[in-house]
Parts: structure tokens; sequence; C-alpha cells
């Protein structure tokens, strides 16, 4: 999905070249600082900023962007995190239809059986057409099944009312939205004329430049 980042730098690997009067010393001292090192916690790729897209004949589809990219590999698993911010923007024709922002970002590919993308921290959904915004705590993307889906409390406001509760899913473009466990929600008898275009609720629909 995501294009080779930008400014990719590899850890680089130093070899010490000591006299042949400390080598047998040397040997042993590298095996004990190798032997406290965990390899998984080091990345092996670090990028700054991300960004990618993803178009379909000539047009923009898929827009991600982040300041920070860090790879890692353990024995069963290779994984991407985003510490410093993660967004997502995806699109109808034109227009900017859904912005995914949130705090950080992991995505996760154990040995190509399975993929897991998931945002954390004050994940903000917002979709401009339908006037929508809903807010968590963590989000999941399921790829293949085009969903969106988390188990936290979540906040969702639009032209029709609030609602909040537990759980959620929905289509991957936000379109569709069904809080699983609702409490303390509300609908507006009569949409108010001020949402109709969002431009006074969650921002106007944009377009790509």
């Amino acid at each position: 999905m995501f294009r080779n980042p930008r400014k990719i730098t590899r850890p680089a690997a130093v070899i010490a070249m000591i006299a042949a009067a400390f080598v047998s010393y040397a040997c042993t001292a590298k095996t004990e600082v190798a032997s406290q090192i965990d390899m998984s916690s080091v990345p092996r790729q670090t990028g700054d900023s991300i960004k990618a897209t993803q178009s379909v004949n000539g047009e923009i589809t898929f827009r991600v962007e982040a300041p920070r990219m860090e790879k890692y590999e353990t024995d069963s698993s290779t994984y991407e995190l985003f510490p410093a911010g993660f967004d997502v923007y995806t699109y109808k024709g034109p227009d900017l239809e859904t912005h995914i922002h949130s705090k950080a970002a992991k995505h996760t590919d154990i040995k190509n059986k399975e993929e897991k993308w998931e945002v954390f921290g004050d994940v903000v959904i917002m979709n401009y057409i339908n006037g929508q915004k809903m807010e968590t705590d963590t989000l999941y993307w399921d790829r293949y099944g085009h969903r969106i889906f988390t188990h936290c409390f979540v906040k969702m406001s639009s032209p029709q009312g609030f609602m909040q509760g537990y759980g959620m899913e929905s289509d991957e473009m936000a379109r569709h939205a069904q809080i699983l466990r609702p409490f303390d929600s509300f609908s507006r008898l009569e949409e108010d004329s001020t949402y109709v275009d969002t431009a006074n609720f969650v921002g106007p629909v944009l377009r790509t430049l």
C-alpha cells in the first residue's frame, strides 16, 4: 500500500579492529555486550516526513502522512511504528471525503500471514461529505475486509444528532458507522440548515489541488 518512505536511514554496522594482543579480551567483551542488547527493540529502518499516495486512473484515492516512521523486526513479524502522529486521507472523486488523525499508529505484518493496522491516541475520524465526526482512543483497520472498528468508548456527532457508547464498526470510508452499545444519545427532529454543507460543523468539502 505504501511507497518506500523517503529519507530512509539504515543502522550502520561498525567493526572494531583491535591489536592482536587484545583479540581475546575484545571478543569476550563484545559477546557480553551483545548478549545484553535486544535487537528487536532497535529500529532496522527510520524515516522522516513520510508521505505516500495511491491513485486510480490519475486520481488520488488515498494519502498517508507521518512525521516519523520506525521499522522493527522480530522472529515472527515485522512492524512499523509511527510515534509522532499519523494522518490518513481518502477521496471520493476529487473531493476529500475522510480524514483520520491520531497521535500514533502501528502496522504489523506477521510473516505475510496476517496484517494489522491500528491507530491510537486521541483518534479523530472526519467524514466531510456526511458532516460526521467520531472520536475514540484506538481504531483498527481491516484492510482486506474494508472496514474500521474499535472496542473503546466512542463519541459521534452529525447533522442527525449525537451518539456515544462502546464499540463501533464502519466501512473504511466512515460512511456507515454504527455504535454497538450506545447510551445517552439523542437525535434531531429536523436537520439544522447550518449543517447542510457541513461548513459550520466539521469544515467544508475540500478538493485536491
